[in-house]
């Protein structure tokens, strides 16, 4: 006799082992099908529910699914409860077997009892395939609109499974969204409010449609705000705030980029903000949708304020739930509205010290785009205090951050200097190449902060610090700046000049440190042959110092080897050693990011153009140092390095060309003078080379005919969008391949074009060197224009034609404008 579902959950739980469990399952297993062949079983239903809890347990059960489908067959509400439970459980919507519940479903879905026509729609939206939605969508339909609010509901849910499978029927349910939004009945209207998001996610364009709703949205919002107590609705005192979420949700979707649907909302939103009571989870829950959708469209200033101040209220919240979510929220905001979050900076920092690691570090991350030039200073002290407590993982990165945040927005260099210092002391392990660039940058480029770096940093070194960025730093500065260390002590240093034996002898003690890595060595090294020239008066140190550099010529180290070596014999070339060893110029620390930014934005295929980038202008042909000659401001540098006097760099030959003949007026040495060939110089350009002859790889072709040097008519290189460029192309008299372009930008439109970035791309059979525009600003209505100079390199000239890939970033009118295009409309000869 076959047994009630609780008495074989008894059954089952009394198991001691699991193979006892096993045969209590068979046994039943093999009772039910006895009982399934029983064509007049009136307890089908609960040998179902049986299976339904052995499914649970693990078993093989789809012996039984076609007994599921018997029962919805089935008259009785209880047979067909259970079959429709089993066939959501057995089946999916993979199963062919589920065409045969097709025709049960469409007459369950006519029923005049309520409750069976919401089975059907539960099994409708749980597991229909797309064939089983479109044909029965029609009748969903009906029952969407009809009088009966339990019937709706069910019937709205199930319209999100049929838009799923079948998206083409996103208009069909249109039309009925009027009339479901009309129903006083909550359930039907939380419903709706579900199906319109589905509709606006399955098909985009329905969002303009259904902007003419918002009216009605907002009543019902406006509705429940006011409305007093409402116990059918009522949690914690807050009148159904599952209904007023989805409405804050779906109002969101429809006022994004639409200002006239956006104004509509702000007086909703304003009481919303002002008349939620915020002492329970619901009403925060309210809130938090509230400050979501007012930062989300296009409302006044005063009302992102207000929502602002909601997420500071949550932040002095005692739950962690919920000052997270606010630490979270302010961070996507704060580019929107960076004042109104900086009234909250003082609570922001105070949940550095939360308990709770993770509110810490979204508190990090949000005081890190807090900072800014007026608050650096007070913001930095707190993260100084939080390095000091933080977990030792995140400590490297904590540092590195400060030293970004000090580096871009300090505006007093010596506080610069003194944070980065106490920032790096309480981070022994990190380590930073580009951390010692900077500060080399920052020091190299401001005289009257050399003395006062170089001293503190000595301080360190003193104080036998072990961190290796300090380390590199203290060793570099008293290299470079060796005779200000010894000549007096600048104002805001308390510690006392020392002497150059002291010195040496401190930097010998780094470099027999175990703590000194070979990098940190190698500075020192530097350091000791510079303050050769810097100690120059002091014979003790010298002696000291050469001492060092021949104990390491023996290193094992192959770099600390062949730089003491180097060095020992340049200490003996007195003609050129104070010339070698003169200090550092100033240089600016290379914005890597914009590098990088700027070469993903011009990156292309494989076959594609190659990029314009210092690393491949630095490894280009010899023809670039033709086509691209130093400024007059710069000098050269061998000649600075060998005491001579500031001259043009020397041409080079080109691949496939002659070399280029010297300038007039160089009035410097030769090349093969400096190494001590003295051959003459070339008296005239010898004609182009195949390069196949010079491989030995054929015949020579016959070069084609050089262009004349000279300049062409300027032509328009591109005109979009009222911007037009025009390119003014002049050839190199010593090497026709090579051609100089001047590109000028007007604009006609009314608005001035910011921000412009002007980039190009060439071909591999091509080089590029770029010079900076003249403005980043276009001014309007053609009353001005921004030029920008180009070469172009053509390894192939007379074979391939000049092409160039150009991409033109800027703002007008506030909308950022991207454009890119291909230059190929040349004049002949170039």
């Amino acid at each position: 006799m076959s047994i009630r579902l609780r008495e074989l959950i008894r059954n089952v739980r009394s198991c001691k082992t699991q193979a006892d469990e096993r045969a209590c399952i068979h046994k039943e297993c093999a009772s039910i099908r006895t009982a399934f062949k029983d064509e007049n079983n009136e307890l089908r239903h609960r040998n179902v529910a049986k299976l339904l809890f052995i499914h649970m347990l693990g078993y093989p059960t789809h012996w039984g699914q076609m007994e599921c489908l018997k029962l919805i067959a089935g008259s009785k509400f209880l047979e067909k409860r259970i079959g429709y439970l089993g066939l959501m459980i057995l089946l999916d919507e993979r199963q062919e077997v589920l065409m045969l519940v097709e025709n049960s479903l469409k007459n369950d879905l006519q029923s005049s009892n309520q409750y069976i026509a919401g089975l059907a729609c539960c099994a409708i939206g749980n597991i229909s395939s797309a064939e089983i939605c479109r044909d029965l969508s029609p009748e969903v339909e009906k029952l969407m609109v009809g009088s009966n609010p339990f019937v709706s509901k069910k019937a709205s849910l199930c319209c999100i499974r049929i838009l799923r499978k079948c998206p083409e029927l996103c208009d069909t349910f249109l039309e009925r969204i009027g009339t479901l939004l009309g129903s006083r009945n909550h359930a039907v209207l939380l419903t709706c409010l579900k199906l319109m998001r589905e509709m606006c996610i399955t098909e985009p364009a329905m969002i303009e449609q259904l902007r003419r709703h918002t009216p009605t949205l907002i009543a019902a919002l406006k509705n429940l705000v006011l409305s007093g107590y409402a116990p059918e609705h009522d949690v914690h005192g807050i009148v159904d705030p599952f209904l007023q979420v989805e409405i804050l949700t779906m109002l969101r979707v429809l006022g994004r980029g639409h200002s006239e649907t956006s104004d509509q909302m702000n007086d909703i939103l304003a009481q919303v903000a002002t008349n939620t009571e915020s002492a329970k989870n619901a009403g925060n829950a309210i809130l938090y949708e509230c400050v979501l959708t007012i930062m989300a469209i296009e409302v006044e200033s005063g009302l992102r304020v207000l929502a602002v101040n909601i997420l500071g209220r949550f932040l002095i919240n005692r739950d962690n739930n919920i000052r997270y979510v606010a630490l979270n929220t302010l961070h996507k905001v704060i580019a929107q509205d960076t004042q109104a979050v900086q009234r909250h900076r003082n609570t922001i920092v105070d949940c550095l010290k939360d308990n709770d690691s993770s509110i810490r570090q979204r508190a990090l991350e949000l005081v890190y785009a807090l900072v800014n030039e007026a608050n650096v200073k007070v913001l930095v002290k707190e993260l100084l205090s939080y390095l000091l407590a933080c977990d030792v993982e995140f400590k490297d990165e904590l540092t590195q951050r400060i030293c970004t945040v000090v580096e871009k927005f300090s505006t007093d260099k010596e506080w610069h200097v003194d944070t980065i210092i106490q920032t790096l002391s309480a981070s022994t392990s990190f380590e930073s190449e580009e951390t010692v660039c900077s500060m080399i940058a920052l020091i190299t480029s401001t005289p009257e902060l050399q003395a006062y770096a170089t001293h503190k940093l000595y301080a360190k070194l003193a104080d036998q610090t072990n961190q290796p960025v300090l380390l590199q730093l203290a060793v570099w500065c008293v290299g470079e700046y060796g005779e200000m260390l010894i000549g007096g002590v600048p104002a805001g240093v308390e510690a006392e000049a020392p002497d150059p034996q002291t010195v040496v002898e401190l930097l010998t003690s780094v470099m027999r440190s175990p703590v000194a890595d070979v990098t940190t060595k190698e500075y020192t090294i530097n350091a000791f042959v510079k303050l050769t020239t810097r100690f120059a008066n002091a014979p003790d140190s010298l002696a000291l110092i050469h001492k060092q550099l021949a104990a390491y010529s023996c290193s094992m180290s192959l770099e600390l080897q062949q730089r003491s070596v180097e060095y020992s014999s340049l200490l003996k070339l007195d003609a050129i050693r104070a010339g070698v060893l003169e200090r550092m110029p100033a240089f600016a620390k290379k914005d890597r990011q914009a590098a990088a930014a700027a070469a993903a934005a011009l990156a292309m295929d494989g076959d594609g153009p190659s990029r314009g980038s210092a690393s491949e202008l630095m490894a280009a042909p010899a023809v670039m140092a033709a086509a691209a000659p130093a400024p007059p401001s710069e000098m050269d540098l061998l000649g600075d390095i060998l005491g001579g006097s500031p001259a043009p760099a020397p041409a080079m030959p080109a691949m496939g060309g002659a070399p280029a003949a010297p300038p007039p007026a160089a009035g410097g040495m030769d090349l093969l003078d400096l190494l001590g060939g003295g051959g003459p110089p070339a008296a005239a350009a010898a004609p182009p080379v195949d390069a196949m002859a010079m491989l030995g790889m054929g015949g020579a072709a016959p070069a084609p005919p050089p262009a004349a040097p000279g300049s062409f008519p300027p032509f328009q290189a591109w005109n979009k969008n009222g911007l037009q460029i025009e390119f003014a192309c002049t050839k190199d008299a010593s090497n026709p391949s090579v051609t100089a372009i001047e590109a000028s930008f007007t604009s006609a439109q009314p608005t001035p074009l910011t921000g412009f970035n002007f980039q190009v791309a060439v071909p591999k059979y091509m080089k590029l060197q770029m010079s900076p525009a003249s403005s980043s600003t276009v001014p309007p209505s053609n009353s001005g224009k921004v030029t920008q100079t180009f070469k172009v390199a053509n390894s192939m000239h007379g074979q391939k034609p000049v092409l160039l890939r150009i991409k033109i970033d800027y703002s007008a009118g506030g909308q950022a404008v991207s454009e890119q295009g291909q230059v190929d409309n040349f004049p002949p000869g170039i």
